[in-house]
Formats: C-alpha cells, sequence, structure tokens
C-alpha cells in the first residue's frame, strides 16, 4: 500500500520496482541463514524446560511441568456406519453406502438419475412421504437405478390431484432406468390432462367411470413403449417396466385412495399396528388392456377408503419381496410407522433403506400417513 500523502506517480514508480525483473533480490541477509543457524537462534530463546521468563524471581518456584499432549495416531481409523440399520444376524456383502457411479457419456448425461430420491407433502387428511434408492447390488457395480419415482400435484385447492408414480424397469437391460422413467413420465402426462374429470369421479365414487378411464390411459402409456423399443431397435419385453400408481385427492372431505397399474410390486395396508396385503388379485386374461401385446401384464385396479391411523404403502418389487418375505422387516416397520406423527423425510428414507440380507435390488415406497 502506498503511504499516506503519496502522489500517484510515486506509487506507481514505486509498484514498478517492486515487480521490476532486474531488481536485486531483498529477501537474503547478509547473516548465514542455514538451519543450525536457526536452531542455535531457538536455543537462546528456549531453555531445555521451556521457554525462560522475564525476571522470574529466585524465591519464586518454578512451575510444575505441564502433562504432554496426546498425539494423534497417525492413522485414523474410519468413523463407523450410521443411519443404516441391517436386520438379521448375518453381515451383508454389500458395503451399506454407494461406491460405484455408473458409466456415462457425452450422449447420455441427459438419462442419469441420482442414487436416491425423496419427496413429501401433506393435503387434507393425509401426508405424503416418498423415497426410491439405487441398491446394494446396482452401487456395487455401478449401475443406475432401475426403479423411477414420480410425485406430481394437478389442480388447485380441493379439486386438486396427487399422483404418485412407481416404476421398475426389466432385469438385465441396458435401458431399464430410461423405460422407467418414460412410464412415470408418460402416465404422468395422461393422468394430468385428464385430472378435472378423473379427480371428479374420485369423489363422487364413479369406481366403474375410474377403471374403465385409467386402463385407457395405463394402456397408452404402454403403447408408448412399445413404440420407443420400435425406434430403439429393442424387443419390446427388453424396453418396459412394472407400473403402479395411487391417485390422492386434495379434499379433506374425500377419503378414497386410488391405486391402479400394471406389473410387479405392493400395495400394503399398515392398520392397527397390522400389515394387510391390499394387492390386488391378477384377474383373468381377458381383461388385460385392449391392444396389449402377449407378455403384457393385466391391468390392476383398486380403491379403498382410508381411516384415521391408517398408513397405506405403494412399493417397488425390490421393498416389497423383503416386506413380504422377512418377517423382521415387516415388524420393524410397523413399530415405527404406527405412531401419532408420521416420520420426517430423512427418517422414512432410513426406514425405507433398512438392510436385509438377500435383498438388495432398488427400494422405492411411497407412504401415506391418515390423519
Amino acid at each position: 500500500m502506498s503511504q499516506q500523502g503519496e502522489s500517484p506517480a510515486a506509487e506507481d514508480a514505486w509498484w514498478r520496482r517492486l515487480y521490476d525483473e532486474k531488481a536485486r533480490d531483498t529477501g537474503p541477509g547478509d547473516t548465514a541463514d542455514t538451519l543450525d543457524d536457526r536452531f542455535d537462534s531457538a536455543s537462546g530463546a528456549v531453555g531445555p524446560d521451556g521457554p525462560v521468563p522475564p525476571d522470574r524471581d529466585a524465591a519464586t518456584p518454578p512451575e510444575p511441568p505441564r502433562p504432554p499432549e496426546p498425539v494423534a495416531p497417525s492413522r485414523a481409523e474410519p468413523p463407523p456406519h450410521r443411519g443404516i440399520g441391517q436386520l438379521g444376524d448375518r453381515p451383508s456383502r454389500y458395503d451399506p453406502e454407494p461406491t460405484a457411479l455408473p458409466a456415462t457419456g457425452p450422449e447420455e448425461l441427459d438419462g442419469l438419475v441420482p442414487d436416491t430420491a425423496l419427496d413429501g407433502a401433506r393435503y387434507g387428511t393425509y401426508t405424503l412421504r416418498a423415497a426410491s434408492v439405487r441398491g446394494d447390488a446396482a452401487r456395487s457395480r455401478g449401475e443406475p437405478r432401475r426403479d423411477a419415482l414420480l410425485t406430481a400435484r394437478f389442480g388447485d385447492d380441493e379439486e386438486a390431484l396427487v399422483l404418485v408414480a412407481v416404476a421398475t424397469g426389466a432385469r438385465s437391460t441396458k435401458a431399464a432406468h430410461r423405460a422407467a422413467a418414460d412410464a412415470c413420465r408418460w402416465i404422468g402426462t395422461a393422468v394430468a390432462r385428464s385430472h378435472a374429470r378423473l379427480s371428479d369421479d374420485i369423489r363422487a365414487g364413479r369406481r366403474q367411470d375410474l377403471k374403465s378411464g385409467l386402463n385407457r390411459l395405463t394402456d397408452r402409456t404402454y403403447g408408448r413403449l412399445r413404440a420407443r423399443a420400435a425406434e430403439l431397435g429393442e424387443e419390446p419385453e427388453r424396453y418396459t417396466a412394472s407400473l403402479r400408481c395411487l391417485l390422492l385427492p386434495a379434499d379433506p372431505d374425500c377419503r378414497t385412495r386410488v391405486f391402479f397399474g400394471v406389473g410387479a410390486g405392493g400395495l400394503l395396508r399398515l392398520r392397527d399396528g397390522v400389515w394387510q396385503d391390499l394387492d390386488p388379485r391378477t384377474p383373468p386374461s381377458g381383461d388385460a388392456p385392449p391392444g396389449a401385446e402377449p407378455f403384457a401384464e393385466p391391468f390392476r385396479f383398486r380403491g379403498s377408503v382410508a381411516r384415521s391411523g391408517d398408513v397405506l404403502l405403494l412399493c417397488s418389487p425390490g421393498l416389497a419381496a423383503p416386506l413380504r418375505g422377512e418377517p423382521a422387516l415387516a415388524k420393524e416397520l410397523a413399530a415405527r410407522w404406527d405412531a401419532p406423527a408420521p416420520p420426517g423425510l430423512a427418517a422414512f428414507l432410513t426406514d425405507t433403506g433398512l438392510r436385509v440380507q438377500g435383498y438388495s435390488d432398488d427400494r422405492t415406497g411411497a407412504g401415506v400417513w391418515e390423519a
């Protein structure tokens, strides 16, 4: 900085002298400056027991020596994993945290999906929690999450309609995550265009109109998936996904909850501390969507009326399988969720991520807590 009172010209000359490449280096001094010299200089000011205090009275007793400071280990142990629980006595073969990212290229960046998706809302008499997590196997192999999750609200006020869509791409298919995302996006588009009629049908209790209308919307979604498969040169059964959806009206006076979709997964209800499996029975093959391919699974539909204290859970196959096959997980989640208040987003994510040996697929779940 220039001193006070210097002219701008003098300041400019000072900076030029400072950065002139021909100027002599002013750093080194005329005296020796080796490591030994610096040690000798420091030893003159520091005695063998530490710094020498100035003007110490000879009658004053010396201070007691201080205990040595603890020395940190040269290589600290990694902290234990927290927040990710595991049920069962056998340890999992996979790391509890993500280890490998999916490989991608410049043309595939728009298809990347994050390891975890989390969302929530509160409307009418219910609270929604939704999470989708890449499975242990995919995390270890650096594969993308095959599950897709969509949560969306269409409309306003009491006429609003909330859609939760969960899709799972075909196993061992490179584009499985894209097919799942397409299924969620296209069913979301279809519901958005018809949300006013759907909301009215739900509140009026027009079950048959709802079933036939949602069947058509679902069939159109799978028609678009088949067309997309043809564009990509894929077999239709490879570029497809299971699709399960919930429609939740925002009207606090309407407690009707509507489920529809195609393919594997789960629809369960926790009532009075006990899990109930609400998955509709597979209808006869004649009830499949019109124009469906032979490999397509039949359309599923169910409407239910919620009670105060109910928890409705829509889930992908990766969460439905351990809930149905491992009693310890069902018992643990029942204990955690049979509470006066729904869990927060972080707690719901932790709960749905409880690990069970032998189940390593993606997990996606949407829970609806009824007040």
